[in-house]
């Protein structure tokens, strides 16, 4: 951003120099905006009523069918598509260094979900596991906080959400064992949030990320999760809804690749 004091004198104000301040006074509107938003979730996870893990019931999973002796195949192997999609955009990110802050831990925090939701769905009736699900599913939700604060605010504001949310996100997920309420705060609050974003308009120099089509997958993934039995007998026991709310959630990254892609440097 070119800076005021590189363009006319404040004596000789111009429609140039004007234009030049105002994006940088917007974001700075934007960020307070911003950090309000998020003081208001920091204290709705520090100081809201605790809730037990029991309140956030562990699932029981419709399609638990082997093939060739892997448990619960359907929903282990559509993890593969988080891995398929986070590999494809660390390759694609490196010759755009012009990327929001926040992309390399989003593609990152794919891979990590794959794993960690894999193990999980090796064995869903041991809680524990369950950690290791939330634990990609934070890091890869840093990111994508980043893109949008990166998109919608300012570079800044973007690389500071990210660190915020890489330090809140996998302690909530840990601290999810006994309270559920931080984990609902990251997860609900922080989709609110990157709605809110999704809502202003892109600021100036931003790569252009669809952050509608993001939360759209995001949205159809947890319908796939409630309607697990009901996809599961709609299409008679070909896939289960589950299965698919992990294809949904890696598609969730579609929108960001698709950027990265199509859009030279330069």
């Amino acid at each position: 951003m070119q800076r005021a004091t590189d363009s006319a004198p404040e004596t000789n104000a111009t429609p140039r120099f004007l234009s030049s301040r105002l994006p940088l006074a917007g974001a700075h509107v934007r960020e307070k905006y911003l950090s309000a938003a998020v003081l208001v979730l920091v204290l709705a996870a520090l100081f809201a009523p605790a809730l037990p893990a029991s309140a956030w019931p562990i699932p029981h999973y419709v399609d638990s069918r082997s093939w060739f002796g892997l448990p619960n195949a359907g929903d282990v192997l559509s993890n593969l598509a988080f891995l398929a999609l986070g590999v494809w955009g660390l390759m694609l990110l490196r010759a755009r260094p012009d990327a929001p802050a926040g992309t390399g831990w989003l593609f990152v925090g794919l891979i990590l979900t794959c794993v960690g939701s894999t193990f999980y769905h090796l064995a869903p009736d041991v809680p524990q596991r369950l950690v290791a699900d939330r634990l990609g599913m934070a890091v890869a939700f840093a990111g994508f906080l980043g893109i949008a604060a990166s998109e919608r605010v300012s570079m800044r504001a973007g690389r500071v959400l990210v660190l915020l949310m890489m330090v809140a996100g996998p302690l909530a997920a840990w601290v999810a064992r006994d309270n559920i309420t931080p984990w609902a705060v990251v997860q609900f609050g922080g989709m609110a949030l990157a709605a809110g974003l999704a809502l202003t308009r892109p600021r100036l120099g931003a790569l252009g990320v669809p952050l509608g089509g993001v939360i759209f997958f995001y949205v159809l993934a947890k319908l796939f999760e409630l309607g697990d039995a009901a996809v599961f007998e709609a299409t008679g026991h070909l896939v289960s809804g589950h299965t698919l709310k992990h294809l949904a959630a890696a598609l969730a990254a579609w929108p960001v690749i698709s950027t990265l892609r199509d859009r030279r440097v330069g």
